[in-house]
């Protein structure tokens, strides 16, 4: 198929942006690396009257460290924050989960923030954002405001993002003494969509476990480990199996809801060991 007719506006600042947005609302889109937009617009999954292409506005392809942050602008690629020197030491996890977000080719041209605007239950870097309890910068012409992750993500394809705001930044917490990290995922092949992704973060009161691919958002876990206990093992498998229980999930045509929490039950127990060694040896 072919997209529905629209308008192309390439905006020459955030303000113009803004101000466009504000003018046609839901009726507009924001266009960045496309590689999520552009599939959606060929099989008319949106039609929207108007985009606005932000991709040429360089204010928007920086990486800093702000204080206890890394901000990552609209504009950054994936590919871009992978080759960041600073990132297997500031945002380890997501030095692990990046390699496993869609292929190098389309890691060229699709942004991070376009992944958390996406909000595919599968995405990889939505999981990282509630693990991590990072924060979204969204701008209008009303002002600027910042939601943490799991207040922005609410469901399949949808964000608490309103029509009139642009996604300006993403904001991780750095990563401190003593904390350890673990990613996996399960796909068909590398680079497709996780039928399973999860994601460990350990710190000294335990262990936090988050998956994707099963509920509609990224789902948390808390775990107090007592790895001196003789019970732990089984008090984990209770709380795993608990945990996979309340997340649901749906049977699609790449696996089914039982087998989703099967892999979350099996899989998860070797990831938060896996975090808790490389929190001991940080």
């Amino acid at each position: 198929m072919k997209p529905a007719q629209f308008d192309y506006v390439r905006a020459g600042s955030v303000e113009q942006a803004t101000a466009l947005l504000a003018q046609h609302g839901a009726r507009a889109r924001i266009l960045a690396g496309g590689q999520s937009l552009m599939a959606m617009l060929n099989i008319r999954l949106a039609e929207p009257a108007l985009l606005i292409d932000i991709s040429g506005l360089g204010g928007l392809r920086d990486i800093r460290i702000d204080g206890d942050w890394v901000e990552i602008g609209a504009g950054v690629t994936q590919a871009e924050l992978l080759a960041w020197p600073a990132l297997a030491t500031e945002l380890p996890l997501l030095a692990l989960a990046l390699p496993s977000v869609g292929h190098f080719q389309t890691r060229n041209r699709g942004t991070v923030c376009g992944s958390l605007a996406h909000s595919d239950p599968s995405s990889e870097l939505p999981l990282c954002l509630a693990l991590l309890g990072g924060e979204v910068v969204l701008r209008s012409q009303r002002g600027t405001r910042r939601l943490r992750g799991q207040a922005f993500q609410t469901g399949m394809l949808s964000t608490a993002r309103e029509a009139d705001e642009l996604l300006l930044a993403v904001r991780f917490p750095r990563a401190r003494a003593g904390q350890g990290f673990a990613f996996h995922e399960v796909a068909r092949r590398h680079g497709d969509f996780a039928i399973v992704a999860l994601a460990v973060s350990a710190d000294a009161s335990g262990a936090t476990l988050a998956v994707g691919g099963v509920a509609d958002t990224p789902a948390l876990c808390k775990l107090g480990l007592d790895r001196g206990s003789e019970s732990s093992g089984a008090e984990l498998d209770a709380a795993l199996n608990a945990f996979a229980w309340e997340m649901g999930g749906n049977d699609d045509l790449h696996a089914t809801a039982r087998y989703r929490r099967e892999l979350v039950r099996r899989l998860a127990p070797g990831l938060i060991a896996e975090a808790l060694q490389r929190r001991a040896s940080a």
